[in-house]
């Protein structure tokens, strides 16, 4: 018998409902079922779970996957949302997806996270670390017109940049954020960090895809401190003079798939894109 956890989005009525009736459906059935609140950046399950459920959009299947990453428990996203580019289930196909899970009948894709900490200014213990799996935003606070941040590549320097945001996203991400910044779409197969200037106030203005074995740091300059902000999330400010250093995570995200719902697939869908 399996323990499965469901994380509906807090906010969605509908997806609450579906979480509680599956649960009552797999208790009868003689599973084990657990039903939690949409997590925030810092809460982390504990306990043992054979599957992780998210019930909503992306924004949900990524604080689903936070609240796992490290400990090998693979999430089933089922979309509520408007793009569900994380989900491998549709509301209607969740007890077939699950029976399918609980009958071997699926594959895990094993997606790059980025690990980012925040140094201190006097040496370089950190003091805040997170891991993401979409990206690792660092943004102008409201008020301040843009930040300034000087950015180095693997120890090496790079450029200064004044821009809106900086954004460091993995494969995965490339479709959040990095996509509405111009940035590339990038297959969620591979391993790498791409980094992508928001509004720069200079004539570079491209995104750089990076191996995943690079490590970049943003050292915030000027007078104004930046927000960080970890999938979606706001984990507070990094100060000026103060290093944010974002390296591929020691985890990878662990999401169950079913072999039907392709990258490229979900992506022609999302965006109506059509044969010529």
């Amino acid at each position: 018998m399996a323990t499965i956890g469901l994380a509906p989005h807090v906010e969605r009525k509908d997806a609450i409902e579906v979480a509680k009736a599956t649960a009552a459906w797999l208790e009868q059935t003689g599973h084990t079922a657990v039903v939690f609140p949409e997590a925030g950046p810092t809460y982390k399950h504990d306990g043992h779970l054979d599957l992780l459920v998210s019930l909503g959009g992306d924004g949900t299947m990524l604080r689903s996957v936070g609240m796992v990453v490290g400990t090998g428990v693979p999430v089933l996203g089922v979309n509520f949302g408007a793009f569900g580019y994380l989900s491998a289930a549709e509301p209607e196909g969740l007890h077939q997806a699950i029976q399918r899970f609980l009958a071997g009948d699926y594959q895990l894709a094993h997606r790059m996270t980025v690990d980012v900490a925040v140094l201190h200014r006097a040496g370089p213990r950190p003091r805040y670390q997170a891991t993401g799996l979409n990206d690792i935003v660092l943004a102008r606070p409201s008020g301040v017109h843009t930040i300034n941040t000087s950015v180095s590549i693997s120890g090496e320097r790079f450029l200064r940049y004044a821009a809106d945001s900086m954004i460091v996203a993995t494969a995965t991400g490339s479709t959040g954020y990095n996509l509405s910044a111009r940035g590339p779409i990038v297959s969620p197969k591979l391993r790498c960090l791409v980094l992508t200037p928001v509004s720069p106030h200079m004539l570079f203005d491209r995104s750089l895809v990076l191996d995943s074995s690079d490590e970049v740091t943003f050292r915030v300059e000027g007078r104004a401190n930046a927000e960080l902000i970890v999938d979606g999330l706001p984990c507070g400010e990094v100060e000026v003079g103060e290093q944010l250093v974002c390296r591929a995570g020691a985890d990878d995200a662990v999401l169950v798939t079913f072999g039907d719902r392709s990258f490229e697939r979900v992506l022609k869908h999302k965006f109506h894109l059509a044969d010529r």
